[in-house]
């Protein structure tokens, strides 16, 4: 089995979803398990529905422009599967009427309950035009296979219950090659309520599915040729990681690197299951992959910037050791508030962060005026240079005057405004 997952990017109209078919063409003969994100911008869509459900404003306009834009393209690929259709119907009759109901008191469950939709749809979708482009498939519910915990919106797998639910709910196959559609992003409590997994979760779910099948390999398909050393949009002369380890993947992944999922790498570690990193665009690419071998993770520095930074010092009004005395407390806020600590660094009686300038971070620093001076630096950049070398940071840091730097043996990390 080959987990192969498509991105929204790779569906987001009836070409991309053809184009699906065109890739696999190429893998005729594999047992495949197809992971499929939300069409396009579609969860961003769907989290304007529920914004709106969540103050009370009507939603049906908001949900009738994605109807149409959905009912569009499956007409448009399969435009006489009547089944597929009703199908498709179907689940947007759902929606409205899950939106009908008072939205819940738990904000981030009623999140789950709207954003999954996106999924489903397109699910149906690319296994309807699959299955009419002679591409014989299996729809599978990926709620019915990932059980999680409570946690909604960032929902914690529970790894012990996988081998069973594939064994109870993946289809027993009678046509060789085996193949299945499912969905990326989500999945679901023990008492049956739809949770996510976070935000770009689709490679995680593919992750979690190989990890439960022993799946030979996992490919990303993606409209870029695989990992580079830096943004190709933000610097020239990038240059391809065609081999990089799964360490060498999730450091760069906790630094800010968006190709793959922090978490995505882990699973498929613990079995030793290559990922593979390609273009849906150029199937000749070479693209990235990512394994156990090491030998190609320092050739090369890679870097990444993280904009929209706050870079927050937090003073004891008494002048206390904030390490031994305070820092704890100072924890506890963060984790209250859901604020990671991107970079952090003491003196002996201020401790400073760097955070994601979002609504939680601003809310976290008027907590902490309640006790501690607080004094913040907005609009900053966190640089970070893996296997870095002095003429790299040079070119990194000309004209800029770092506000912290912190250097490891192989890294090095600058806050810049």
């Amino acid at each position: 089995m080959k987990v192969f997952k498509f991105g929204g990017a790779s569906v987001k109209d009836a070409a991309g979803v053809r184009n699906v078919a065109e890739v696999l063409k190429h893998f005729a003969q594999d047992d495949l398990l197809i992971v499929v994100s939300a069409m396009g911008k579609t969860t961003n869509a769907l989290e304007l529905v529920h914004a709106a459900w969540q103050e009370g404003k009507v939603t049906k306009p908001l949900v009738d422009q994605l109807r149409s834009v959905h009912l569009a393209v499956l007409s448009e690929v399969v435009p006489h599967d009547v089944a597929a259709m009703a199908e498709l119907v179907l689940h947007f009759d759902r929606l409205n009427a899950l939106l009908e109901q008072p939205a819940p008191a738990n904000e981030d469950q009623g999140y789950d309950q709207v954003v999954a939709f996106g999924e489903l749809w397109s699910t149906l979708i690319v296994s309807a035009y699959l299955n009419a482009a002679g591409f014989a498939n299996t729809w599978v519910d990926a709620r019915k296979v990932i059980t999680t915990d409570g946690r909604h919106r960032a929902a914690h797998v529970k790894w012990d219950l996988l081998e069973g639910n594939c064994a109870t709910h993946l289809p027993s196959f009678q046509q060789q090659p085996h193949r299945m559609v499912t969905q990326g992003f989500i999945g679901r409590t023990q008492e049956g309520f739809t949770t996510t997994l976070g935000r770009e979760g689709s490679d995680f779910s593919a992750a979690i599915f190989a990890y439960a099948l022993g799946a030979e390999s996992v490919t990303i398909w993606k409209d870029v040729p695989g990992m580079f050393n830096a943004d190709p949009n933000k610097f020239p002369d990038t240059k391809l990681l065609e081999h990089i380890s799964y360490k060498e993947a999730i450091e760069l992944s906790y630094f800010g690197a968006s190709v793959i999922h922090p978490r995505t790498l882990q699973p498929l570690q613990r079995k030793g299951i290559p990922l593979h990193v390609r273009s849906f665009m150029d199937l000749g690419a070479p693209g990235t992959t990512i394994s156990a071998a090491t030998d190609h993770d320092t050739l090369v520095p890679s870097f990444i910037v993280k904009p929209r930074q706050l870079l927050i010092s937090i003073t004891p009004r008494d002048l206390s050791f904030v390490v031994e005395e305070n820092l704890s407390g100072i924890f506890r806020c963060f984790a209250h508030h859901n604020v990671r600590i991107e970079l952090m660094q003491n003196s002996a009686v201020a401790f400073t962060v760097a955070v994601d300038d979002t609504p939680r971070a601003r809310r976290l620093i008027e907590e902490l005026r309640g006790e501690y001076e607080v004094l913040y630096n907005e609009g900053c950049e966190l640089v970070t240079v893996r296997h870095y070398d002095e003429a790299t940071l040079r070119r990194l840091m000309d004209g800029r005057d770092p506000l912290v730097e912190q250097r490891s043996r192989v890294t090095a990390r600058f806050v810049v405004k």
